[in-house]
């Protein structure tokens, strides 16, 4: 394109823009650090900053180098630029980190060991190469998943770590203490194969660039790049750090946008240390505070600020607004997750009859496990909903699953849900027997379970496959006659644990396997809520269809991680306990990550928003009791208003409060073990009866204290109370 002519400083694209932002955007040289708070209007500084450099004639678009950390970023930041000139840029620099690196070392690949048309390879590439290093290692990959490995390398690559630079200590015993021996073979191979991972792309990149041997090509990049724009620095990792310390080296010319109390990927390999260390890296640097707000009202902001106060990690700046002070924010105690998730459903409702369309409300969760009973509860309400970064619970898997089962249990004709299980748990049906019997099916003009009936009776299988076909009809047979007198969830209880589900799901050694099974319990207690198994199965067919219409209005479920860069008119933050937010992990390793992302969360709202914690909650199959979260403490009396005298107490005493509460717990649990006996059920389950001692996986040790069918309320050593299911535990 031809280089526009100079303007000045009176474009039209200045006009709207308010004194910082007005600062960051003609700030082109050195190095600059703009602080832009939630909704203080960041991507807009920096599109017109980047339409300024080439306006005023500063760069070329080649000799500007724009990093974004996602592709739709870039190209968003792509077209307004065009809009902002009047005209289509070409030839600059913009894409996400690894885009970039990628670009520049197809230049340079052989350099590396590579080829310019080297391939990048997947997650699922990646573990099968280290799964075939492991066996050839005898290494055991059940004690040693592939997954784990392919992290742990992971990790190593974003803090820019080549296999020479593992220690021992590092590398740890992980591998059988071959984990070091494992990257450096993994790397060889990858090179064998021409081929890098995303990791790759920058390490390569650093590696050239740090070498002295290649002084010239460091040279090129420092003559070509002008002008560095960063977007989202708070987010950078090691790597990426380096990356661009190493090519802002030349004209020194950096300009970095980003919020530090937004830093919320440290889990990740962020380093919020990166930001926070600007002025350092360089000493002559211009710091600029984006801190009007464009997107919230007055009571959301003070929120926030109040909150994000109490961090002692940060640059500093508090966000204002013109805007009118509002409502105030709603924090709300409930008894339990049911009480807490029917209010949202009511108040998402009283919002819609006030016009306020579903898109512009949203529930967001600290973790995708609190969003079953949501998700429970807005299928049942009939609001239109999806979830962001999880499955609703009748879609997932073993909700699948388990609805296969309870499918042929009121109608065996239906072969789809036969096919689906007939292998779940492996019982060696393979798609060569399967496929055999259905051709029996078509040809008699039954239905594959009456087939495979016939084939039973008439000794028409192999012994190998007759067995486990056996004993699933009998276990039809007898989950059939049970649903005559039983309740349908305790005949889904018994499926789950005589079919061997349950123990399928126990033997599983990832991570995944305990969230297996919370969700098989939450699935258990949805079923409650229905009169029949034929009412739970018609609403599991209704809310499980169509579920991606198109141009539907819907509420938003997601997680607080996801909802970064988001905003909704309409907000709920529910799950506001000690022990979920802050969660256990960060308490007592970075507390002041997880009240950054109670303000990332807080700031997502524009009009109302409300915060809910309740004292009983059940997840991961359990219920426990908790106290509110100590955020709570942290929010201003004068922009809240609450329904509970827990908030009161929790303002101004905060841990304290929480310390007693713990105590009041514990000895109501102590009460529910010696009262037991006026309420425990003569009969035992599976064996086990009231004052049994259990052991459980996770929790440890415990006592029952109430049992309900399949279902234990059990006393744990650790002074919680929690609900499982009698397969979840065994006796001492």
């Amino acid at each position: 394109m031809t280089m526009p002519q100079p303007t000045g400083n009176n474009s039209s694209y200045m006009e709207n823009l308010n004194a910082p932002q007005r600062e960051a955007v003609e700030a082109l040289d050195g190095a600059v650090l703009v602080l832009a708070g939630a909704g203080t209007g960041k991507t807009r500084v920096l599109t017109t900053r980047l339409a300024h450099l080439i306006a005023t004639g500063k760069a070329w678009p080649s000799q500007i180098l724009a990093v974004t950390f996602t592709n739709k970023a870039a190209q968003e930041m792509k077209e307004r630029v065009a809009h902002t000139l009047g005209q289509p840029v070409e030839g600059w620099w913009l894409g996400t980190f690894h885009s970039l690196s990628a670009r520049m070392l197809r230049r340079h690949a052989e350099l590396v060991g590579l080829t310019s048309n080297f391939t990048i390879i997947d997650p699922d590439d990646q573990q099968r190469v280290i799964k075939q290093l492991l066996e050839a290692e005898n290494i055991d990959t059940k004690k040693c998943p592939p997954s784990l490995v392919q992290s742990v390398i992971d990790r190593w690559k974003d803090k820019a770590w080549t296999p020479e630079a593992i220690t021992a200590d590092e590398a740890g015993n992980l591998a059988n203490g071959k984990m070091r021996q494992i990257y450096a073979q993994y790397q060889a191979r990858l090179k064998q194969l021409n081929a890098c991972d995303f990791g790759d792309l920058m390490l390569h990149m650093i590696t050239i660039l740090k070498n002295p041997q290649h002084a010239d090509i460091l040279q090129l990049y420092h003559k070509q790049f002008r002008y560095i724009l960063v977007d989202e620095y708070q987010d950078t990792n090691v790597a990426q750090y380096l990356w661009l310390r190493i090519l802002a080296q030349g004209s020194g010319n950096i300009c970095c946008v980003g919020d530090d109390d937004q830093s919320i990927y440290g889990w990740r390999g962020a380093e919020v240390d990166n930001i926070l260390r600007f002025e350092k890296d360089f000493p002559d640097a211009k710091i600029i505070r984006l801190e009007q707000n464009y997107r919230s009202t007055g009571h959301i902001l003070n929120a926030a600020s109040s909150v994000i106060a109490n961090n002692d990690g940060r640059l500093g700046k508090t966000l204002w607004s013109d805007a009118n002070i509002g409502e105030k924010i709603k924090v709300c105690g409930f008894w339990s997750d049911r009480e807490e998730a029917q209010y949202i459903i009511n108040e998402i409702k009283a919002a819609e009859s006030q016009t306020i369309p579903l898109s512009e409300i949203a529930i967001l969760v600290r973790t995708i496990a609190q969003t079953y009973s949501l998700d429970k509860a807005l299928a049942t309400s009939g609001i239109p909903y999806r979830i962001i970064g999880g499955t609703k619970l009748l879609e997932r898997q073993e909700g699948r699953d388990i609805l296969s089962y309870m499918r042929l249990l009121a109608q065996s004709a239906d072969d789809l849900a036969l096919e689906r299980i007939i292998n779940v748990p492996k019982r060696g049906i393979g798609a060569v027997t399967l496929n055999d019997l259905r051709i029996i099916a078509r040809e008699r003009g039954i239905s594959l379970y009456s087939a495979i009936e016939q084939q039973l009776k008439n000794g028409g299988l192999k012994p190998k496959i007759r067995a486990p076909l056996q004993d699933l009809f009998s276990g039809f047979a007898r989950w059939k006659d049970s649903l005559q007198t039983m309740p349908h969830p305790i005949v889904a209880s018994m499926v789950l644990e005589e079919s061997g589900y349950l123990a399928m799901i126990q033997a599983q050694k990832d991570s995944e396997a305990h969230d297996y099974l919370g969700r098989l319990n939450e699935l258990l207690r949805y079923m409650e809520d229905f009169e029949t198994l034929e009412a739970f199965l018609e609403h599991a067919a209704l809310v499980t269809d169509n579920k991606d219409r198109v141009n539907t209005e819907q509420v938003t479920l997601m997680t607080m991680h996801a909802a970064k860069g988001l905003e909704f008119r309409v907000l709920f933050l529910p799950g506001w306990e000690e022990g979920i937010f802050p969660s256990p992990r960060s308490i007592n390793k970075d507390l002041e990550e997880e009240r950054r992302l109670a303000y990332v969360a807080i700031t997502r709202a524009r009009e109302q928003a409300c915060i809910s914690y309740v004292t009983s909650r059940y997840m991961h199959g359990e219920t426990k009791h908790s106290v509110p979260s100590r955020f709570i403490g942290e929010l201003p009396p004068d922009s809240i208003e609450s329904n509970s005298e827990i908030v009161t107490h929790a303002s101004t005493e905060n841990i304290p409060y929480f310390q007693r509460q713990t105590a009041a717990n514990r000895k109501y649990l102590d009460h529910l073990v010696e009262e037991a006996s006026d309420y425990l059920p003569s009969q035992p389950s599976g064996g086990m009866m009231k004052g049994t001692r259990v052991r459980h996986r996770d929790f440890g040790e415990g006592t029952i204290v109430h049992i309900d069918g399949k279902k234990l309320d059990i006393a744990f050593d650790d002074g919680e109370m929690r609900r499982l299911m009698a397969g979840f535990v065994e006796r001492l």
